[in-house]
């Protein structure tokens, strides 16, 4: 078996949620007094906690956010998450067939317990994920590039690390997967190659229904990364987990 446990990252993975509280971070920092654009956002906050946006304004603006800041925050994204949230194409079919392999898997996000739970529950993802299979940054003392939230994960669940994959969408959870030396493949559906691959990973892939033969083992007769479909990897087919790169 090729893996003992995958580990998801939520937004963007499985479920589809970046366009939508990227548009409305965007717009309620302007709102704020701090010009922000879409592409901004997903530039500098994309896979990140809260507390990251908080950092980032500081240091940049001097000024800090209102105290209020975060639950007004989730509050215009969870009621759009309530119109317009839907599942990243082709994410259940892939849970279920690590379920039927017998390939244990979790969800680690940068994302509040709530945020993971209403996103889940909106598009059916709750049947997949149970409470002991949901781990989030509040869980640990540092959220992503740090390692500790994959670590955890990985712990929780009784998985060595190099025993673990992680499926990730931002540099910032590529950093923090290799920090914690487990395999990532990154997900390029939202962020462009180059930043996964600047950020350190070596196997990447735009589209869900290729993940399985990324995972899987291969059936028997088959030679090892010749199933269907095209899987980009840059820098051979199984390399060594480099150094996590600074973070951009």
């Amino acid at each position: 078996m090729r893996y003992d446990l995958v580990i998801f990252d939520n937004d963007g993975v499985l479920v589809d949620s970046e366009p939508i509280s990227n548009r409305i971070l965007a717009q309620y920092l302007t709102e704020l007094g701090h010009p922000t654009s879409y592409e901004d956002s997903l530039r500098d906050y994309l896979g990140g906690a809260v507390h990251r946006v908080h950092d980032l304004v500081l240091e940049r603006s001097g000024r800090r956010l209102p105290e209020d800041f975060d639950e007004g925050y989730h509050a215009r994204v969870f009621a759009a998450f309530e119109k317009e949230l839907d599942v990243v194409p082709g994410a259940p079919e892939v849970l279920a067939q690590l379920a039927r392999a017998g390939v244990a898997y979790c969800v680690a996000s940068s994302g509040s317990h709530q945020r993971i739970r209403v996103g889940h529950r909106k598009t059916g993802l709750d049947h997949w994920f149970d409470d002991g299979r949901i781990f989030s940054s509040q869980d640990v003392g540092r959220g992503k590039p740090a390692p500790d939230l994959f670590l955890h994960a990985a712990a929780r669940m009784g998985v060595p690390a190099e025993r673990c994959a992680v499926v990730e969408d931002s540099p910032l959870g590529v950093q923090a997967a290799l920090a914690a030396g487990m395999d990532v493949y990154g997900f390029t559906a939202m962020t462009p190659a180059e930043r996964l691959v600047r950020a350190g990973a070596r196997q990447l892939f735009d589209d869900m229904a290729l993940l399985p033969d990324l995972l899987l083992p291969d059936p028997p007769g088959t030679v090892a990364g010749k199933g269907p479909g095209t899987i980009a990897a840059t820098g051979g087919a199984e390399p060594a987990s480099p150094a996590p790169t600074a973070v951009e």
